[in-house]
């Protein structure tokens, strides 16, 4: 999920990153001209955390979807940790949509990703309520630099993302939504599979890390 907030100083760290679909929030706005910068950073670093649980607790049970489906409505947050593999994997396929070649292959290209770019992609497929739910954020290690793509068709357009803050700054917002409406709209996945789906955006979200960032960057979604 993109986050919104101003850079925060301190020994270890220069960072500028986000809250979610937010203005950028002010010292003046929030806190009084008396207040310390450390207790802004402070505060900001408290909201950040309980967003992104509540990111992972709800959306990631389905998927908020830049694509214009709705976050979770009426569904309730699923942690189901039993539902994890017991060996760590960056593809999650709780609803059988890939056959093992695909999630070797999927996990590979993921791989060369991070090897890459240093960002993280995770894939989780899934047929709510059956996911492991908020129980990827410790199992993946979701921070800023992941991604983390919900293949989920309860709501007609079977990709969902939620993009750390540090990679929504080199990939313009319009990219999801585009790879959403191209990949994972019902006319596409019920032809393809939902497999292809699935594969056709790792590979489209590959293609677009890789690129140099700039003003045209991931402008195509190939």
């Amino acid at each position: 999920m993109a986050f919104l907030h101003p850079p925060c100083s301190s020994p270890t760290s220069q960072t500028t990153s986000r809250l979610p679909f937010t203005p950028l929030i002010t010292a003046s706005s929030h806190l009084s001209s008396t207040q310390k910068p450390t207790q802004l950073c402070n505060w900001v670093s408290e909201f950040r955390s309980k967003s992104l649980n509540l990111v992972l607790s709800g959306a990631l049970t389905l998927g908020i979807s830049l694509s214009g489906v709705g976050p979770v409505e009426a569904k309730v947050g699923v942690n189901k940790p039993e539902l994890l593999p017991k060996e760590f994997s960056p593809v999650i396929d709780v609803a059988g949509f890939l056959s093992d070649g695909q999630e070797k292959r999927l996990a590979q290209e993921i791989d060369n990703i991070e090897k890459d770019t240093g960002f993280k992609l995770r894939v989780l497929a899934q047929n709510y309520p059956d996911t492991p739910g908020l129980a990827i954020k410790d199992f993946w290690q979701v921070d800023d630099r992941t991604i983390v793509f919900v293949a989920d068709p309860t709501f007609g357009n079977i990709l969902n993302f939620n993009v750390g803050a540090s990679i929504d700054l080199d990939v313009p917002r319009s990219f999801w939504s585009r790879l959403a409406g191209k990949y994972g709209n019902m006319f596409y996945w019920k032809e393809k599979g939902e497999d292809g789906a699935i594969e056709a955006a790792v590979m489209a979200i590959s293609s677009c890390l890789k690129e140099a960032v700039g003003s045209d960057n991931c402008s195509e979604v190939k």
